[in-house]
């Protein structure tokens, strides 16, 4: 499945990149922005490529394999973003995107648990190659304390019956643990009422989706990687940052808000641009997406 670019014209519009600007994507994803801004300024833009996953960003080099342009690539956690203009002999650019969300090539193809419509191994981490000491979404189910399960659920998930949905995970796993997305699927629902397995969201989104937010430590990520690529924006520059969940979307309001505030930037978008109607029904999953851009003072 292609992956669908949430917000694309309204983003590289909205960052008003210029040829001879650095631009950082630091969420290349299915490479959909990136695509964008070679096709319109060619190799007279300079862009480095940021993914954790390196599926991703072996995707974005095959899309661009053949077209003139000057990128750079680094498999890296956008909140690194620090280290990888440091790698490059960079410490200011001009342009930043953070698109937080979560590719199609991910939910479809990756193997890793993040569909709850397919049966695979419950991981949900971004990284491809999982040493020991990262965490996986099997680890949280079967060895977290209900009391923190249930905590995430609430937190990641706002889901509402978090409690007897963490309490159906500890009961379950005394009898043998839960490995893949279908053993967790059928927990969620034996843990529901019926009302809750016929709406348009299906039962089990926000159980999933906290779980991948904690795997990924998905929060904090974004804290640092805002900070950072703000501090490392030359005067004028812009930050574009993409999110799809309210926690997120309240840090970068308050952000953008807070640097406004002490003079060091300017909002360009008050309140935060959405998908069109048209966007929405062409691709489902753009519609919790919203945008937020502040230029640097």
């Amino acid at each position: 499945m292609l992956h669908k670019t949430v917000l694309l014209q309204e983003a590289i519009d909205g960052l008003e990149i210029q040829p001879g600007d650095v631009f950082v994507d630091g969420t290349l994803g299915g490479g959909g922005h990136t695509l964008e801004v070679v096709k319109r300024f060619g190799d007279s833009v300079k862009i480095i490529g940021i993914d954790l996953d390196t599926e991703a960003v072996e995707r974005t080099r095959q899309r661009l394999f053949g077209i003139k342009c000057n990128i750079s690539y680094a498999q890296e956690s956008f909140r690194n973003i620090d280290k990888v203009l440091s790698s490059v002999g960079l410490s200011k650019v001009d342009k930043i995107l953070l698109d937080i969300g979560l590719s199609s090539n991910q939910f479809e193809d990756s193997g890793r648990g993040f569909s709850f419509q397919r049966d695979e191994s419950l991981i949900m981490s971004f990284k491809k190659d999982l040493t020991e000491s990262d965490l996986t979404a099997r680890e949280i189910v079967n060895t977290w304390d209900r009391e923190n399960i249930e905590a995430i659920l609430k937190g990641y998930g706002e889901e509402r019956f978090a409690w007897k949905i963490s309490k159906a995970i500890v009961e379950r796993r005394e009898s043998k643990p839960i490995e893949t997305t279908f053993d967790l699927v059928e927990i969620i629902k034996s843990a529901t009422p019926k009302f809750y397995h016929t709406r348009r969201i299906h039962p089990a989104t926000k159980t999933f989706q906290a779980l991948r937010i904690t795997v990924n430590d998905e929060i904090e990520a974004l804290k640092e990687g805002v900070k950072k690529g703000f501090e490392h924006l030359n005067t004028k520059g812009r930050l574009a940052v993409i999110s799809f969940h309210s926690l997120e979307d309240r840090f970068v309001k308050q952000f953008f808000k807070e640097q406004e505030e002490v003079g060091r930037g300017k909002r360009i978008t008050k309140k935060p641009i959405i998908p069109t109607e048209v966007e929405i029904e062409e691709n489902p999953r753009s519609r919790s997406a919203k945008m937020r851009i502040i230029e640097k003072i």
